[in-house]
C-alpha cells in the first residue's frame, strides 16, 4: 500500500512517451540495417528504401522535438499567498487562537492569526478521510460489515460515532455521510480499512495524499482525529484540504448537507438519521450577503474546539479554519466574525456606502 498513488492520466502519458520512443528506436535499426545492405548492394531500390526510412526517421524526430512535453496532470496545490491586504486578527471578538481565512479564488490568505502555528486537527482530519475514500472507493454501492473490533474500542474512548453496530451491513454512501455528518469515528475507520485493509495502511495513503498536494507541515496517524502528539496540521494548511475537497462533487455534496437517512441497518432497521455537527449549529445565513455552504467541526481536549468552513459572497468563496477555542460555540461566533467583517466589501456593497455617504453630504448641505 506504501507505493506511490499515480493517476490513469500519468500512466497514460507514460505509455504514450513509451511507445513514441519505440517506434523512433525501431525506426533507426531499420535505417542501420537497409544502410548496410545498400552499401553491399547498390541496388536501386534499396537506395529508395533507405530514402523512405530516412524519411521516416526524420519524420519521427520532428514530431519528437515540435511535440510540445506532455507534462504530469498537476496536482499539487499553489501554497497561498499573503494578501496585501491582509489582516492580523487582534480583536477580542474572535476568540479562537488560531486562525485563517482563504480568498478561494485568489489563493490567498486575506486574514489570521497564528495561521502558520501547529495545531491538532481532531475530527477536521475527516475532510482528508473523505478526500482518500471517494478518491479510492469509486462504487457507492459497495458495502462493509461493521465489526466489534472496530466499534467496541471507539465506544470506550468516547470517541463520536454515526451509530454503527456489529454486524451492520454500510453502503458505503451512508458510511460517507456518517464519517461527516454526526462526524462518526466508526464510518472513519470502516472507510479506512475498505479502503486500504487497516488504519495503518491507510493513514499511509493520506500522508501521500498531502505530499501530492504539496502540504508542508500536516500528518496523519488515524482516520478519526483521536489525539495523536504526530497528527497535526496549521490552519491554512487545513483550509488548504477543505479547498481541495470542494472541488469534488461528491465530497462537495456530503461536506454540505444538513441530514441524511441510511439504508436500513440490522440495528436499525428504519436506518439512522444523521445530523450535521455544523448546521445543527448554524443555518448558514446569519452572515449578511454570506452563505456558509460546507464545514466539518472537530474537538479533542488537547486540541480544543476547531471549525472549518467553506463559505460565498457574491458569487466569490471564502474559507474560515478556527481552532483551539474554549467553547464549540466559540468557533460558530468566530465565523460569523470573520465573514461579517474580514471579507472584501463586494459591488452592492460600496455602492450602499457611497449612496449613504452622498445622501449625509446632501443633509449637511442642507
Amino acid at each position: 500500500m506504501e507505493q506511490k498513488v499515480r493517476s490513469n492520466r500519468r500512466k497514460e502519458q507514460r505509455k504514450r512517451e513509451l511507445r513514441r520512443k519505440a517506434a523512433l528506436a525501431a525506426a533507426t535499426i531499420a535505417l542501420a540495417a537497409v544502410l548496410l545492405s545498400a552499401f553491399w548492394n547498390h541496388n536501386k531500390k534499396e537506395t529508395q528504401t533507405v530514402q523512405a526510412v530516412e524519411h521516416k526517421v526524420k519524420t519521427l524526430s520532428e514530431e519528437e522535438s515540435t511535440t510540445e512535453p506532455e507534462t504530469e496532470e498537476e496536482e499539487t496545490l499553489r501554497y497561498p499567498k499573503v494578501s496585501e491586504q491582509y489582516t492580523e486578527i487582534v480583536s477580542e471578538n474572535v476568540r479562537s487562537p488560531y486562525v485563517a481565512l482563504l480568498d478561494v479564488e485568489n489563493n490567498c490568505i486575506i486574514a489570521g492569526k497564528n495561521k502558520d502555528a501547529r495545531i491538532y486537527p481532531a475530527s477536521m482530519t475527516k475532510v482528508m478521510t473523505l478526500i482518500v475514500a471517494v478518491e479510492h472507493l469509486q462504487d457507492l454501492s459497495q458495502t462493509f460489515t461493521m465489526t466489534a473490533d472496530i466499534v467496541d474500542p471507539l465506544f470506550r474512548e468516547g470517541a463520536s460515532r454515526a451509530g454503527f453496530e456489529a454486524g451492520d451491513t454500510v453502503n458505503m454512501e451512508d458510511m460517507l455521510y456518517g464519517l461527516i455528518l454526526p462526524s462518526g469515528a466508526d464510518a472513519a475507520v470502516g472507510l479506512a480499512i475498505m479502503t486500504a485493509g487497516s488504519e495503518d495502511n491507510f493513514a499511509v495513503l493520506m500522508n501521500e495524499k498531502c505530499e501530492e498536494l504539496g502540504l508542508q507541515n500536516t500528518h496523519f496517524m488515524n482516520a478519526s482525529g483521536l489525539h495523536n502528539e504526530n497528527q497535526y496540521t496549521t490552519p491554512v494548511e487545513m483550509a488548504m484540504i477543505l479547498a481541495y475537497a470542494m472541488q469534488n462533487p461528491e465530497c462537495a455534496k456530503i461536506l454540505s448537507i444538513y441530514q441524511h437517512t441510511t439504508a436500513p441497518l440490522a440495528s436499525h432497521p428504519e436506518g439512522i438519521l444523521l445530523t450535521s455537527t455544523m448546521f445543527g449549529r448554524m443555518y448558514g445565513t446569519e452572515v449578511p450577503n454570506v452563505t456558509i455552504q460546507a464545514g466539518k467541526t472537530g474537538y479533542t481536549q488537547e486540541a480544543g474546539n476547531c471549525l472549518v468552513s467553506y463559505a460565498e459572497k457574491a458569487g466569490h468563496h471564502y474559507i474560515a479554519l478556527t481552532a483551539g477555542a474554549e467553547n464549540r460555540w466559540h468557533v460558530v461566533y468566530d465565523d460569523f466574525e470573520l465573514y461579517g467583517n474580514y471579507l472584501p466589501a463586494d459591488e452592492s456593497e460600496t455602492q450602499e456606502t457611497t449612496g449613504t455617504s452622498e445622501t449625509t453630504q446632501a443633509q449637511n448641505v442642507e
